[in-house]
C-alpha cells in the first residue's frame, strides 16, 4: 500500500465535506497543545466553527490564533499477510490545514456562519433567536496551507 499526496482542490474538498468533525489544535501561552473536535462548515476557502462564548478554547485561541485543523475519513483496516502483525496497516485519507481565527461578531455574519455550519449537516433553512445568536462565538479560519494525504487506496 502506498501515501498519496492529494494536490487537487476538488479531493481535498471531497475529504472535508465528507468529516463529520474536525479537530482543531492550538497551542496555550505555556506552549502546552490543546486539541478540540467541533462541527464545522465549509465554504470558500474558509473554515467555520462556533462554540459557546466561554471556555479553554477561546482563552487561548484570542491569545494565540494560529491552528491546525485536520479531517480524517474513510478508515478501513487492511493488512497483506493476515499473520504478520506488521502488515497491517489503516487506511485513510486525510486533510491538514493551517491558518488563523477570525472572531466574528456582527450579527448577520454570526447568523450566516451559523447556516454554513448546518448546511454542512442538513439541507434545512433555519431560523436563529436573538438571544441564541448573541450567546455564540463564532469564528472562520482563513486557509492559509493546506496538505492532503490518502493510504491504501487508488485514485
Amino acid at each position: 500500500m502506498k501515501k498519496r499526496i492529494i494536490t487537487k482542490s476538488t479531493e481535498i474538498e471531497s475529504i472535508i465535506n465528507k468529516c463529520e468533525v474536525c479537530y482543531v489544535s492550538m497551542v496555550d501561552k505555556d506552549n502546552m497543545p490543546y486539541v478540540v473536535p467541533f462541527n464545522f462548515g465549509y465554504k470558500d476557502n474558509y473554515i467555520y466553527l462556533h462554540s459557546a462564548k466561554e471556555g479553554k478554547k477561546l482563552n487561548i485561541l484570542k491569545n494565540n490564533a494560529n491552528v491546525c485543523i485536520a479531517f480524517s475519513t474513510d478508515h478501513k483496516l487492511a493488512f497483506q499477510n493476515e499473520n504478520v502483525a506488521c502488515s497491517y496497516g489503516m487506511k485513510f485519507r486525510s486533510v491538514l490545514i493551517y491558518g488563523k481565527a477570525e472572531f466574528i461578531e456582527e450579527y448577520n455574519e454570526k447568523v450566516n456562519v451559523m447556516n454554513i455550519i448546518m448546511s454542512h449537516y442538513t439541507s434545512h433553512e433555519f431560523t436563529y433567536s436573538e438571544p441564541a445568536v448573541k450567546n455564540v462565538e463564532t469564528f472562520k479560519v482563513a486557509i492559509t496551507e493546506i496538505t492532503g494525504k490518502e493510504y491504501g487506496y487508488s485514485s
